[in-house]
């Protein structure tokens, strides 16, 4: 049965592949653009600088994978994956199985899998099409998602290995009361998961929309089945290897993009940076950014445009906003689940730790990479070019590859696209499974096991609700990707982090080192902290506010008319500035007296996360609380939990694959 209904899946996914040639050929000119899913692109400004592209750029205006070279790499990649999930369905026979591979993946196994569930679309397409539009701002991204995997190796890599079994509900209620407390975790595991993968779906078909013509229904269709085949059948062993897999052709990509980037400049990191500074179009784009306009007007500019490019503050303008970006970023990654999740794979301790140091090391050399693509991208494609193709910049990877390739020949420029359009595929797999398997588990094993069953329930039972459970998640991921198919879904991923950060990690940290910590604490900082987390980002300027956008647009062609009236516009760039002009006329026109979603002018809280606020709040409330109401069977098994997180003394034994 197993094999019957993995082979129906690989065959309907085919199918669906194969249906982009022919869509390709009739798919629009104006394709939607791919939906922001980094927490980079989560805090976008509203503004749209010159969507008008410089002369030089006209011919990047459009980007098409050519089907006849996509679709074979494609469905070498998905053959290649789902022969994983039939392998590693044959190994699945327990919960430890389907949850945690039974605990045999290796350190460098889980490093490379760690790598490759972090190294997410929003990592490789958000995070370099950042740095083509904002510079040095977009690679501080890069920086603080580096800088999380410190936390989570000085903190709860080696505590959540030995103290858990599968979920985070098992870290939360050894010494509290069982049932109120993995309710609460599941609520929270489940929310995070879905944001996130809400983000990941809708970005999932909206590429796939942009590059082949696939109409973006089959295209979530098609991710979510090969996204539920992949848990139902395989479940953490499949998930590990196609994360594995996903992460060494991602650097693969990424490397032979890099190189030929530095191949540009010589390999030589003065020139490339001077290459920057001194590209008009670069100054073009910066010298129309609504924060450069102001420092312009208020004399506090410090270099010209293209040196500005390579100076902070034309994104993150406020300080502020930095340090709560920050927290948010190193605190959320080690309260996600998923990544929690992993460290209950690993045998013992001592691999945990090296799974997290083998990830650091992959994902500090990806985003050095990224950093070399973003930059590559506004040098040679130009910002404007990259904005016509998606106002977000997510296309820019892809843009260099098919021009970085099509000067050694057009097949290589296709055959270097094709191949990037299947990693990011690929990897967008990667991460909505893991993420269908942390939500899975939460409802699975704490509700249905646990709270239900009052943890009752034979092997087969657990991996029968265990699947049930991933094949419901996986629908609902499919309707709802549907669903938000036009709606702006980046502010989900802020969300994710933000709850992560405010909710999750300080119950698990002080769940492992407070000795009075208790059910009420856990309880009132998961409710406090999320809570909080979500109110304060839909009130954030995450959210599209109309006036806003038009104010920008209103800023920008004033001041391009000054400078007409100056005199200070080249003959040459006349048509150009005038079409800039019109375009941000009309965009002032079509927002001026809008509203956000929740019926604001203007944003009520003016960080763009939450972080600063959110995260003390979430440890204030679990403090309190855990004070308020003390409980002595809570303090009487401390020292159980702490010989367990120190020693893994309790941990099931490992199991070979």
């Amino acid at each position: 049965m197993k094999r019957l209904l993995v082979a129906l899946g690989c065959v309907l996914s085919l199918s669906i592949a194969a249906y982009a040639a022919p869509e390709a050929a009739k798919a629009p000119e104006a394709t939607p653009a791919v939906a922001a899913q980094a927490p980079a692109a989560a805090a976008a400004p509203a503004v749209d600088a010159a969507k008008v592209a410089a002369p030089a750029a006209e011919s990047k205006a459009t980007l098409k994978a050519n089907p006849k070279v996509t679709i074979p790499i494609f469905l070498i990649i998905i053959a290649a994956t789902m022969s994983v999930v039939v392998w590693s369905a044959k190994q699945t026979k327990s919960a430890a199985d389907f949850y945690t591979a039974g605990g045999g993946i290796t350190g460098t196994q889980n490093g490379w899998a760690i790598a490759g569930d972090y190294m997410s679309a929003a990592s490789f397409l958000g995070i370099s099409g950042m740095i083509s539009l904002y510079g040095y701002d977009g690679f501080m991204y890069s920086v603080g998602w580096l800088v999380a995997y410190i936390t989570v190796l000085l903190i709860v890599a080696e505590p959540c290995r030995n103290a858990g079994k599968y979920t985070l509900g098992d870290i939360l209620s050894f010494r509290t009361s069982p049932k109120p407390v993995r309710a609460v975790a599941a609520i929270s595991t489940v929310s995070v998961s879905t944001f996130y993968l809400t983000a990941q779906m809708v970005g999932a078909g909206k590429l796939m929309q942009l590059l082949l013509g696939i109409n973006y229904t089959i295209a979530i269709v098609g991710v979510g089945i090969l996204m539920v085949g992949y848990v139902v059948f395989g479940g953490m062993t499949a998930t590990t290897w196609v994360q594995i897999i996903k992460a060494g052709l991602l650097m693969t990509g990424a490397f032979i993009l890099s190189v030929m980037v530095a191949i540009k400049s010589g390999f030589s990191p003065f020139q490339f940076f001077t290459d920057i500074a001194t590209n008009q179009n670069i100054i073009d784009h910066v010298k129309l950014l609504p924060i450069y306009l102001k420092e312009v007007d208020a004399g506090t500019a410090t270099a010209d445009a293209g040196q500005r490019f390579l100076e902070p503050g034309l994104f993150l303008t406020n300080p502020l906003d930095q340090i709560s970006l920050g927290m948010a970023l190193v605190l959320g990654t080690a309260g996600m689940p998923h990544i929690l999740m992993r460290f209950f794979t690993v045998p013992t301790a001592q691999e945990a730790r090296k799974s997290v140091i083998v990830a650091m090391f992959i994902i500090g050399s990806f985003y050095i990479l990224t950093t070399l693509l973003g930059f590559g991208a506004a040098v040679h494609l130009s910002p404007q070019g990259i904005k016509q193709v998606d106002a977000g910049g997510n296309m820019a990877a892809m843009m260099l590859a098919k021009t970085m390739g099509s000067e050694f020949s057009p097949f290589i420029g296709d055959l270097l696209l094709a191949f990037l359009c299947a990693v990011a595929f690929a990897t967008i797999l990667a991460v909505v499974s893991g993420l269908v398997l942390a939500a899975s588990a939460a409802i699975a094993h704490d509700i249905y096991v646990n709270v239900i069953k009052d943890g009752h329930a034979d092997q087969h039972e657990q991996v029968m609700a265990a699947r049930i459970t991933s094949f419901c998640v996986g629908a609902v991921g499919i309707l709802i990707g549907i669903a938000a198919e036009k709606q702006n879904v980046a502010h989900l991923v802020a969300l994710a982090f933000a709850v992560a950060s405010s909710g999750n990690l300080p119950v698990v940290v002080m769940s492992l080192f407070w000795k009075k910590f208790n059910t009420a604490g856990v309880v009132a900082g998961l409710v406090v902290g999320t809570i909080a987390s979500i109110g304060l980002v839909m009130v954030s300027p995450n959210m599209t506010y109309p006036d806003r956008v038009a104010d920008n647009a209103k800023a920008a062609y004033t001041k391009l008319e000054a400078e007409i009236a100056a005199g200070l516009v080249a003959p040459a760039a006349m048509e150009k500035t005038l079409k800039t002009i019109e375009a941000k006329k009309a965009e002032e026109a079509k927002n001026r007296g809008g509203k956000s979603m929740l019926g604001l002018s203007k944003p009520l809280f003016n960080l763009k996360n939450p972080g600063i606020v959110s995260i003390p709040l979430g440890f204030i409330a679990a403090i309190l609380a855990t004070l308020a109401f003390p409980c002595r069977r809570a303090e009487e098994m401390w020292d159980e939990i702490y010989v367990r997180q120190n020693t893994g003394l309790g941990m099931a034994k490992a199991i070979d694959h």
